[in-house]
C-alpha cells in the first residue's frame, strides 16, 4: 500500500504553510520538481513493493526523492532527514501538500530504499530523460520529431572505479581483524553451549604481538613475515575450537545467526588466502579479499599517478551530449574493450541510430572492434593500424579538436567523484553500493536536464 500524487496534480498555490509565505516558483527545488520524471521513477520503485501485504509504507515520491536530495546535496543520511524536516521547498519537491515540522522517516530507512532501486531501474528512467532531451534539441534545430536515419552524434566511452569507503588493506591488519572476529564467535558459541570452561585463546598475547609490529614506523619484510605467521597460527587454533564447539550442537540448534555465519565464512577465506600467500612467498591470489566487512570488494589495478590500485566496483560508462549511463558494473577487474559493441548497440536502442563518431582510448580499439565499427560506418579519431597516412593541417586540427572532446567524459568522472563522492561509496552491501552509484549518475543527468531546460 502506498500514497502517491502525480506532479500533474500538484499545484504550488495549494501548499499550506504555518507562515504568511508564498512559495517562490523560481526556487531551484520547485523548478527541479517540474522536470523530474516522477511517474517513471515511482513506477520503477513500486515494482519492488507488494501491495497485498504490510501496512501502508512511505510515499514512493518521498522515498525516491529523498535519495535524489541526498546525493544532490552530498550529505549523510542523518543530515538529509534534518534538511528535509527544515526546508519547505524540499518538502514540495517530495510532493507534500503542507509543511511537516517533524522528521518524515528514520535515517535507517535509506538502507531499505537503496535495496529497492538498482542500476537497471535508474537506467530505464535515465534513458527516458536522454530521449526527452534529444527531442527538445531536435525541436530547437527545427527538425521536430523526425527520425534521424543516418549515423549522428558523438559517443564517448571510458571506464572508472567507484571506490568503496574502506581502510587501505594490509595483510597483517586483515589477519588481526579476522582473529578478533574468531574470538567473538568463540564467545558466542560458548555462551550457547553447556561447557563449564571456555577454550583458551590467548587473545591478549595475540593482540600485543600485533601491536608490537603495527606501531613500528619502519617494518622490515622479515618482521612482517614473522608477525603474519603468528597471526595465522592464532587463527588456525581458533578455527579448531570453533569446529569442536559446533560439533556439540544438534542439527536444529545452530548457535550462529546469518550475519555471524557470513563472517565465519569470510574469515576462513581470508585465512586460506593469507596462508597460501605466506607459504608461496607471494602477494597475489585469485579473488583476494581486502575487507572482511565487504568481501565483495576487489583490488583493481589502475596505474594512475595518484593511486596505482583502487578498491571498489569498475564502471563502464558512456557519455552523449552530457548525459552519462552506466553500461556495466563489475566487482572484478576486466578489459573494457569487450564492451564496445554492447555500448554502441545500447546507443542505437535509445536514439534509433548509430553514433557518427566514437571517442575512446586506444585500449578499446582492437582489430576486431575496428572492423566492426568500420562496418557500421562509425568514425574514430585514434591512429589507424599500419603505416600512418599523410594528412593535411586542416584534417589534423579537426582530429585534435575531436580528441579534445574526450575530456568531457573525464570531466564527468571528476564531477561524480568530487561533487557527488563517487570515490567514497559508504554503502556496505553489494546491492546498496550499486544503488548508491546509480543514483549519483541519475542525479548528474537530472542536473544536466535542469541546466538545459531551466538555467
Amino acid at each position: 500500500m502506498y500514497d502517491y500524487i502525480s506532479k500533474n496534480q500538484q499545484k504550488i498555490e495549494e501548499v499550506k504553510t504555518d507562515f504568511e509565505l508564498a512559495l517562490d516558483p523560481k526556487n531551484r527545488w520547485i523548478q527541479l520538481s517540474s522536470i523530474t520524471p516522477w511517474d517513471d521513477l515511482v513506477r520503477e520503485y513500486i515494482k519492488s513493493l507488494n501491495p497485498r501485504y504490510g501496512s501502508p509504507g512511505l510515499n514512493p515520491r518521498v522515498a525516491v526523492g529523498s535519495l535524489i536530495v541526498k546525493h544532490k546535496l552530498n550529505l549523510s543520511d542523518e543530515e538529509i532527514v534534518r534538511i528535509i524536516q527544515e526546508n519547505i521547498f524540499i518538502q514540495y519537491f517530495l510532493g507534500l501538500d503542507r509543511y511537516h515540522p517533524k522528521p518524515l522517516f528514520h535515517p535507517s530507512v535509506f538502507v531499505d530504499l537503496r535495496k529497492r532501486m538498482g542500476i537497471a531501474n535508474y537506467d530505464r528512467v535515465s534513458q527516458k530523460i536522454i530521449q526527452f532531451a534529444r527531442s527538445e534539441e531536435l525541436k530547437e534545430k527545427g527538425k521536430g520529431q523526425k527520425r534521424v536515419k543516418k549515423n549522428w552524434g558523438v559517443l564517448q566511452l571510458d571506464a572508472t572505479v567507484a571506490d568503496q569507503y574502506i581502510k587501505y588493506p594490509n595483510d597483517l591488519e586483515l589477519l588481526n581483524d579476522s582473529r578478533e572476529w574468531s574470538e567473538d564467535l568463540i564467545d558466542i558459541i560458548f555462551e550457547a553451549s553447556m561447557l563449564p570452561k571456555k577454550p583458551r585463546t590467548y587473545r591478549r598475547v595475540a593482540r600485543n604481538d600485533y601491536l608490537s609490529v603495527a606501531k613500528k614506523k619502519n617494518k622490515t619484510t622479515k618482521v612482517i613475515h614473522k608477525a603474519i605467521r603468528k597471526q595465522l597460527n592464532y587463527l588456525r587454533r581458533n578455527f579448531g575450537y570453533i569446529e569442536n564447539l559446533l560439533d556439540m550442537f544438534e542439527q536444529g540448534a545452530f548457535p550462529l545467526n546469518h550475519t555471524e555465519q557470513r563472517y565465519l565464512w569470510v574469515i576462513q577465506e581470508v585465512y586460506r588466502q593469507q596462508d597460501y600467500m605466506y607459504r608461496n612467498n607471494t602477494h597475489q591470489c585469485e579473488h583476494r579479499i581486502v575487507s572482511i566487512h565487504q568481501p565483495h570488494v576487489r583490488p583493481i589495478v589502475r596505474g594512475k599517478a595518484r593511486s596505482k590500485v583502487e578498491f571498489g566496483s569498475k564502471l563502464g560508462v558512456s557519455l552523449n551530449c552530457g548525459y552519462a549511463r552506466i553500461d556495466k558494473l563489475s566487482w572484478d577487474a576486466y578489459n573494457e574493450c569487450n564492451d564496445v559493441e554492447a555500448q554502441v548497440e545500447a546507443f542505437k536502442h535509445i536514439h534509433g541510430h548509430y553514433p557518427e563518431i566514437l571517442l575512446v582510448d586506444k585500449i578499446y580499439l582492437t582489430r576486431k572492434n575496428r572492423e566492426w565499427l568500420n562496418e557500421k560506418g562509425i568514425q574514430i579519431t585514434n591512429k589507424p593500424l599500419g603505416r600512418p597516412k599523410k594528412e593535411t593541417s586542416y584534417a589534423k586540427s579537426k582530429k585534435k579538436k575531436l580528441k579534445n572532446k574526450r575530456n568531457q567524459i573525464e570531466g564527468k568522472f571528476g564531477e561524480a567523484k568530487n561533487g557527488n563522492s563517487l570515490n567514497k561509496v559508504r554503502a556496505r552491501l553489494k546491492d546498496t553500493s550499486k544503488s548508491w552509484v546509480a543514483v549519483i549518475f541519475f542525479v548528474m543527468n537530472l542536473n544536466m536536464l535542469y541546466s538545459q531546460l531551466i538555467v
